[in-house]
């Protein structure tokens, strides 16, 4: 039976599970998660009373008081001394596009205040995984068995403006769900050009690529019956490099330094050695690191294996992709045993997405207890189908616990039991380290100003009170329990409300496209 790390379950111990944690038997991963936020974080127990300073409510700024203002908020969640940190009666100052104070009580001056009552306060989650653009026309019509592969293809061929109007739909869902960051793989080079136009309108953040091959190429050569046809697609693979090489350069840097492309190769398995190499070279002159489907599924291990003699993960070794900052989606398919331990040394970041092919669509395949167990750096990610990176916290530590429990007996490597926490510091500070960020995933004076607060107080999430342990309430919470978004000092969301646009002109014309390509879906017999 392989060593099983032992948290508790979320309102009582299992006595079954308590019995086989193997004495003195701490995982690589649970040190850091007891002694680095546990022993802050959980100090905050039931038995104490929780804040009240700043649990009433206060009137309510006319205007979002952008670039200036203190935020009060009962909870917050900040950065001392290395580690996350719940901090009572929280209040911060915003300035510019910075975080200049964070204390416990009330901040002195006559700045306007924005009182968030029965909120947690915290960083913006930085999703490690996104294909913003085709989020919405893949959902609710593929949960059944359906194939995804038809509607983004139509995605594919829309207009540019109508490629816009479902970029910006997306985008306005991600930033209401409190993602202010987007690790993002456009499914082309299109679609990122979209994505770039939307966030630098909005004052997103964003690290895009078009995906490589893009999505007009990628089935032939992804499923294909004859390695030859993945040889024979190299010279225009190339070419894509070479479009998405520019597009990377263009785009740099722009809207304030908050966009900063990196390269993004599809997977392994639909790539030679010469496109890898040229994806390396760029992503070395850009900057900004490789974004990538690592080994999500076996049959991508076991080509890769068969074509170039080494496991998705070894090859990139091999290939010297370490060298820069990867970010790596879904590991579903990875050998547990021997490449987990492999890339906790390595400069990787593994994006588990627990709602990946849609809702119930992953349901717990991902190893993201085992990757929490051997001391992969790890964050949260949105992937295609659901834009509500609440709704994936929860996921990710409800899955993984439920896969800890069925596969402890029978593993051959430890797991760790999820916890709220180690989603959450996955989603800020994992990420943010991930992408050479001291100045992200954190609420922290010199930090830029990127945050949100979330309702942990009120109908189906709260009690009615202020939590002694708020981060708990986000297991019960949703994107719509967000109350108040930041990117760089400017709201995106305040109180309740999407700011950086006509809300319902987004929404319209959003679904007017998704009605477009479910029309088009129809003609073909595509539901039938």
């Amino acid at each position: 039976m392989a060593p099983f790390s032992y948290d508790g379950c979320f309102g009582c111990d299992d006595p079954e599970l308590a019995r086989e944690q193997p004495e003195g038997g701490l995982t690589r991963r649970q040190p850091l998660v007891q002694g680095g936020l546990a022993g802050a974080a959980f100090g905050a127990t039931g038995a104490q009373a929780p804040p009240s300073l700043f649990a009433g409510p206060s009137p309510p700024p006319d205007q979002p008081p952008h670039h200036d203002c203190i935020i009060e908020a009962p909870w917050g969640l900040v950065f001392r001394e290395g580690r996350l940190a719940l901090l009572p009666d929280c209040s911060l100052r915003v300035r510019g596009d910075r975080i200049e104070e964070v204390k416990s009580g009330r901040l002195q001056g006559d700045t306007p205040r924005l009182r968030a009552s029965g909120q947690l306060l915290l960083p913006g989650f930085i999703s490690g995984h996104t294909h913003t653009c085709s989020a919405t026309p893949t959902r609710g019509i593929i949960e059944s068995g359906r194939s995804y592969a038809r509607p983004l293809e139509l995605v594919e061929s829309l207009s540019t403006e109508d490629l816009d109007a479902l970029t910006a739909y997306n985008l306005a869902e991600l930033l209401r769900s409190g993602c202010t960051t987007q690790v993002e793989m456009s499914l082309s080079l299109r679609q990122a050009e979209s994505y770039v136009r939307i966030a630098q309108r909005w004052g997103a953040r964003g690290y895009p690529g078009g995906m490589i091959p893009g999505i007009a190429r990628l089935f032939p050569i992804w499923f294909r019956r004859s390695d030859q046809i993945l040889i024979d697609s190299e010279q225009t693979t190339l070419a894509e490099i070479a479009a998405n090489r520019q597009f990377a350069l263009t785009h740099n840097g722009s809207a304030d330094g908050r966009i900063r492309p990196q390269m993004a190769p599809h997977a392994t398995d639909t790539h030679t050695p010469t496109t890898m190499a040229a994806i390396l070279a760029a992503a070395k002159e850009v900057g900004n690191g490789i974004h990538i489907h690592l080994s999500q599924r076996a049959q991508e291990t076991q080509t890769v294996q068969r074509v170039w003699g080494k496991r998705p993960a070894v090859w990139l070794d091999e290939l010297g992709f370490y060298s820069e900052r990867i970010f790596g989606a879904h590991l579903t398919g990875i050998d547990v045993q021997h490449d987990l331990p492999f890339l906790a040394g390595k400069n990787l970041t593994y994006a588990h997405c627990p709602s990946g092919n849609g809702a119930g669509g992953s349901s717990g395949t991902q190893p993201y207890p085992e990757a929490l167990a051997a001391g992969v750096r790890t964050t949260i990610g949105i992937d295609t189908h659901s834009n509500d990176y609440i709704e994936n916290l929860k996921l990710a530590v409800l899955y993984g616990r439920a896969r800890a429990r069925l596969l402890h007996a029978s593993s051959p490597v430890p797991l760790h039991l999820p916890t709220i926490w180690d989603a959450v510091h996955g989603a800020t500070l994992g990420a943010a380290q991930g992408l050479g960020r001291e100045d992200l995933g954190r609420l922290a004076p010199g930090a830029k100003a990127d945050l949100c607060t979330i309702d942990v107080s009120g109908f189906l999430t709260g009690t009615g009170t202020v939590p002694p342990e708020p981060l708990n309430n986000l297991l019960y919470a949703h994107g719509l329990s967000v109350r108040h978004v930041m990117v760089d000092g400017k709201f995106q969301i305040f109180h309740d409300q999407f700011v950086s646009d006509d809300a319902a002109r987004v929404q319209r014309q959003g679904g007017a496209v998704v009605q477009k390509i479910w029309a088009q879906l129809r003609d073909e017999k595509w539901f039938t």
